[in-house]
C-alpha cells in the first residue's frame, strides 16, 4: 500500500463557510481514515471482506448517528458535520461509508424519529457505541425502485406479530444485531419493525461474488414465521413515507460521501500527472491532461457548494426530498465520471490496487444505483418541477 498523501482540494476556499467545530470533526475523521482505513482497505477489498476491527474507530469519530442527541449516545452534531464525516469516510472507501450511513440514517434515525422512548433508550446507545450494528430491510428481490410493492408482511397474532418475507442487497446484514424491517400489515399499511438476531426463523445469508463494494458486507434478510414482540413496532410513523424519510437522510449523506471518492481520485490523478514522465515531460504538462484535471476540480467545487447549501437547508429543516435527490444524483454521477477519467490518466497503473481509483470506480457503480437509481432521481426532479408524475 502506498502512503496516504491525500490533500483535500478546496478551490473556492469553502473552509471559510465551516465553523471551527465542523473543521475539527472533519479533520478528526480525515486523520482516522489515513491511519486506520487507507493502509488496509485494498487488501480487504481484494479479499471481499469487511474490516470489522474498524467499527470501534467509526464510533469514536462520531460516524454512528452524529446528529442523534447526546442523551441517546449520539454526538449531537449538525447536518453539515454529518456530511463531512461521510465525505471523509468515503474518501477511504464507499463500503465503509455504507456501513456508517446505514447505521446512522437507516437504523438509528427511524428509531429516534419513529420509535418510542423505550425503544430509543434500548437501542440507540448500543448502536452509537458500535456495540451493536444494524441494517435496514426495504429492498426486495422483486421490488427495488418500487418499494411500495413489497410483499413482506406481518400478521397480528394477539400477543406478537408473525413476520414473513425476504429482503436483499442489505448492507451489514451478515453481522448486524438488529434490523429495521419494513413490512405490510393485514390492511396493506407499511410499518417498521425492529427484528433482532436470534429470533427464530430470522436468517441473514451473505451475498458473494460482488465486483463492487467488496469491502462491505452485503446479505439478505429472510423471515420465516418470525415472532416479533409487539413492543418492537415503530409506533410514530407508518406508510411509505416512513422509510422514504430514512432514505432522505441517507441520500443526503451519500451526496457528501461521493465528493470524498471524487476528491481522492482527483488528488491521485493530480499527483500522478506531476510524477509520470512521457515524451520528456510530466503528463500534467499536456493540454488534454490539464483539461481532465480542470474539469475534475470544477465539478468537485460545484458539488461542494451544492452539499454545503443543502446542509444549511437541512439544519434549518427546510430541505425537500427533491433537493436531496438532486444532490445525490448529481454528486454520484460527478464522482463516477471523475473516477473514470482519473483511471485513464493513470493508464495501466489505474487498474491496480496500488492506487485507489479502480476500487472507487467499482464502488460508485453501486452507489449510483442504491437508495434511488440515477434515472429515478432524475424523475423525482422532473416530477418536482413539472408536477406531472412519470412513475405512473
Amino acid at each position: 500500500m502506498r502512503p496516504d498523501l491525500f490533500e483535500a482540494p478546496d478551490y473556492y476556499n469553502l473552509d471559510e463557510l465551516l465553523t471551527d467545530e465542523h473543521k475539527l470533526v472533519r479533520d478528526a475523521a480525515r486523520e482516522w481514515v489515513k491511519r486506520e482505513v487507507s493502509p488496509i482497505i485494498e487488501d480487504y477489498a481484494q479479499k471481499a471482506e469487511f474490516p470489522t476491527q474498524i467499527i470501534n474507530g467509526l464510533a469514536e469519530i462520531g460516524a454512528f448517528g452524529p446528529y442523534i442527541p447526546m442523551e441517546y449516545g449520539g454526538a449531537g452534531l449538525d447536518q453539515i458535520s454529518y456530511g463531512l464525516i461521510m465525505q471523509e469516510i468515503e474518501r477511504g472507501d464507499s463500503g465503509v461509508r455504507s456501513t456508517a450511513s446505514v447505521q446512522s440514517s437507516l437504523v438509528m434515525y427511524p428509531i429516534w424519529k419513529y420509535g418510542n422512548e423505550e425503544q430509543r433508550e434500548k437501542y440507540l446507545p448500543k448502536l452509537a457505541s458500535g456495540e451493536w450494528i444494524g441494517c435496514f430491510g426495504l429492498t426486495e428481490p422483486d421490488h427495488g425502485s418500487n418499494p411500495g410493492g413489497m410483499i413482506t408482511n406481518f400478521k397480528d397474532m394477539g400477543d406478537h406479530y408473525l413476520l414473513n418475507g425476504a429482503k436483499m442487497w442489505i448492507s451489514n446484514a451478515p453481522f448486524a444485531q438488529v434490523a429495521v424491517v419494513w413490512a405490510k400489515n393485514e390492511e396493506g399499511r407499511i410499518h417498521g419493525l425492529i427484528v433482532e438476531r436470534g429470533m427464530e426463523g430470522f436468517t441473514t445469508p451473505e451475498t458473494h461474488n460482488k465486483w463492487s463494494l467488496r469491502a462491505s458486507s452485503t446479505g439478505e434478510l429472510i423471515f420465516d414465521n418470525v415472532k416479533v414482540p409487539k413492543e418492537n413496532l415503530l409506533p410514530n410513523k407508518s406508510g411509505l413515507g416512513a422509510p422514504l424519510g430514512c432514505l432522505d437522510s441517507a441520500r443526503y449523506g451519500i451526496a457528501w460521501g461521493a465528493i470524498g471518492a471524487a476528491m481522492d481520485c482527483y488528488d491521485t490523478a493530480l499527483r500522478y500527472s506531476k510524477e509520470r514522465i512521457q515524451f520528456g515531460k510530466p503528463i500534467g504538462q499536456f493540454q488534454l491532461q490539464q483539461k481532465k484535471l480542470a474539469e475534475m476540480i470544477t465539478e468537485i467545487t460545484k458539488a461542494q457548494l451544492l452539499t454545503w447549501r443543502l446542509g444549511v437547508l437541512r439544519n434549518d429543516d427546510k430541505a425537500t426530498s427533491a433537493q436531496i435527490s438532486m444532490a445525490k444524483r448529481n454528486n454520484v454521477d460527478m464522482a463516477i465520471n471523475i473516477a473514470r477519467e482519473a483511471r485513464q490518466m493513470l493508464g495501466g497503473m489505474g487498474i491496480t490496487g496500488e492506487y485507489s481509483i479502480m476500487r472507487h470506480s467499482m464502488n460508485l457503480e453501486s452507489v449510483i444505483t442504491y437508495e434511488g437509481t440515477h434515472d429515478i432521481h432524475l424523475l423525482i426532479t422532473g416530477l418536482d418541477i413539472t408536477g406531472l408524475n412519470a412513475f405512473k
